[in-house]
């Protein structure tokens, strides 16, 4: 759709079509995460861990006398664990999130206007208030809408290629600002 209607109702209105991509997920999944103050404290408690895990096996062969090999060794294991658990994380919930979506039908048609968003797919379609996306996050490739903080870290994602002309990203945007807080 382009902005040169007269009408005002289609100026608030804007359309996309896109297929569920999976860079397109893992980075609306990295930028919901990102938001998400759970997330953020359970990162630092996993790299909190993972330093004090490979701090004690550094004492362990430090100090003076024979070291423990054994508890080297899972004190080694157990710091890389908690950084790679933490780092994949976001990976298989973007996985998930890509399987759910293609199984739904893969590729979506959105309308978003001064009532929120409307997703649809081939076996779905989904309505979204404002009230449930009160904040967004504009990216290179995406515009990311979040749930308050008080709901957790629901997401829905508007990829800028499912726009039908690239003007219709301001316009996107300018319809986002008014009813919804730029994070």
């Amino acid at each position: 759709m382009n902005g040169t209607s007269d009408d005002p109702a289609l100026q608030d209105r804007v359309e996309l079509a896109y297929p569920a991509l999976p860079a397109d997920v893992r980075e609306a999944v990295r930028v919901a995460l990102g938001a998400a103050a759970w997330w953020r404290g359970l990162r630092w408690l996993a790299y909190g861990s993972a330093v004090l895990a490979f701090l004690i096996a550094a004492l362990e062969l430090l100090l003076p006398g024979e070291p423990d090999a054994g508890t080297v060794a899972e004190m080694a294991g157990l710091g890389t664990a908690a950084i790679v658990v933490v780092r994949l994380m976001s990976r298989a919930v973007a996985r998930a999130f890509l399987r759910a979506a293609r199984a739904q039908g893969g590729d979506a048609r959105v309308v978003v206007d001064a009532e929120g968003g409307r997703w649809t797919s081939r076996d779905t379609d989904t309505v979204i208030r404002w009230a449930m996306l009160p904040r967004y996050v504009e990216t290179d490739r995406l515009f990311v809408l979040l749930t308050p903080r008080r709901a957790g870290t629901g997401f829905a994602y508007l990829p800028k290629h499912g726009l039908a002309d690239p003007a219709d990203a301001d316009r996107l945007r300018a319809l986002l600002d008014r009813h919804s807080s730029r994070v």
